[in-house]
């Protein structure tokens, strides 16, 4: 890769402090099925997650791209950003509809690392992508809002302070939207941990922290209700598009990673006397991964200026996300076929890249629901579901 990039200075900064979290790190950190500590501590201390929030907060004041080429970096180096990425996109609804009380009570912690925002409760058992069908309710009593429910696939929560919670606080009003009556709100859970909120682990096939929830009466205070009651859901929306950048960005870091891995074996490893890359079944996958990984970064780049500009980049953020997935996905089957029986050992890490970048066509947001999108806003065809 010999085209420049932007934030080259981010950049450089991440690949230096990640030389010291190689692949043996994150091989512990994966048998032992536990949080990145260290690595995010590292990562707080350098200022890099505090990156999108304003200086007037505390943080770096930095743009979306900026965001992303950390995100990117840390996939290219051969890390797993899923252990702290929560936390430039969650934000966002804080700082975007959250009270200028509340900014300034809660960012500036979250910036200097005192508190972590880690925790996004959104998807439930039985909604899944339906948010407006989700059954966690928010009832108003006196100067709180008491709350009911159970959140699936909440990541991170065990090694969070705080929470973005989206909840039902009024049903859904007769000819209204089913989206009608959601509301947003930031959970300390230090002050409900083991009492009215439990948090259980979720097993998975990759090391990602996940987690179900469960709210027995949970009291939140109304002074921790985000914007308008029952206006959550659009919040909660007007935060994907950011989201669909920062994760495509890791899929674009792990499609280099992979493509680089894959080139370096290739053309060191001889079989019948010649390095294997010379052969054209392992240069065109190789190649055409790259191509894929390019056209996805061009329309992550194009979605990041419409974004800065303060434009609505729909077609281009999903567009991007479905892009970039589908890269990080060709570029690892091609480098476990290029690596062979090598690639399902452990030591060289390609498993354990390969099972971390199956989750992207999958979460957050599913290839499929983004083609929907596409189909139903972008082609005007009837929707489908």
């Amino acid at each position: 890769m010999t085209y420049s990039l932007d934030h080259q200075d981010i950049r450089d900064g991440i690949a230096k402090l990640s030389q010291d979290f190689g692949g043996e790190y994150w091989q512990d950190c994966d048998k032992q099925d536990a949080y990145p500590a260290a690595f995010v501590d590292r990562l707080t201390a350098e200022g890099y997650l505090a990156a999108l929030i304003p200086e007037a907060y505390g943080g770096l004041g930095l743009p979306l791209s900026a965001g992303g080429a950390i995100l990117e970096e840390i996939h290219r180096s051969g890390g797993n950003a899923a252990a702290c990425h929560a936390q430039m996109y969650t934000m966002g609804t804080l700082l975007r509809h959250g009270s200028e009380e509340q900014k300034r009570s809660w960012l500036p912690q979250i910036a200097s690392g005192a508190l972590r925002l880690q925790a996004f409760g959104v998807t439930e058992p039985t909604s899944g992508t339906d948010t407006s069908a989700l059954k966690t309710t928010a009832r108003k009593q006196g100067d709180h809002y008491i709350i009911n429910g159970q959140k699936l696939w909440t990541s991170r929560a065990a090694q969070s302070d705080l929470m973005i919670l989206l909840a039902r606080t009024s049903p859904v009003p007769e000819g209204g939207k089913k989206t009608d009556g959601l509301s947003v709100f930031l959970v300390d859970m230090r002050d409900v941990l083991d009492k009215s909120l439990t948090i259980r682990p979720v097993s998975t096939m990759m090391n990602h922290s996940t987690t179900q929830v469960f709210f027995d009466d949970m009291p939140v205070p109304a002074a921790n209700l985000i914007g308008e009651e029952g206006k959550g859901f659009r919040y909660i929306l007007s935060g994907m598009n950011a989201e669909r950048m920062l994760i495509a960005a890791e899929c674009i870091g792990d499609a280099k990673w992979f493509i680089q891995q894959a080139r370096n074996y290739g053309c060191e490893r001889e079989v019948f006397g010649r390095p294997i890359a010379q052969n054209q079944g392992i240069q065109f996958p190789l190649a055409r991964a790259y191509s894929s990984m390019r056209s996805a970064e061009l329309m992550l780049q194009k979605a990041y200026q419409l974004y800065e500009q303060g434009h609505n980049p729909g077609e281009e953020a999903n567009l991007s996300k479905l892009q970039a997935a589908d890269a990080s996905w060709q570029a690892a089957e091609a480098c476990l076929q290029t690596f062979g029986g090598f690639g399902f050992a452990t030591e060289y890490n390609v498993e354990r890249k390969y099972r971390e970048t199956r989750l992207y066509q999958v979460a957050p947001v599913s290839t499929n629901l983004i083609l929907s999108y596409i189909a139903e806003h972008v082609l005007k065809m009837p929707r489908s579901y």
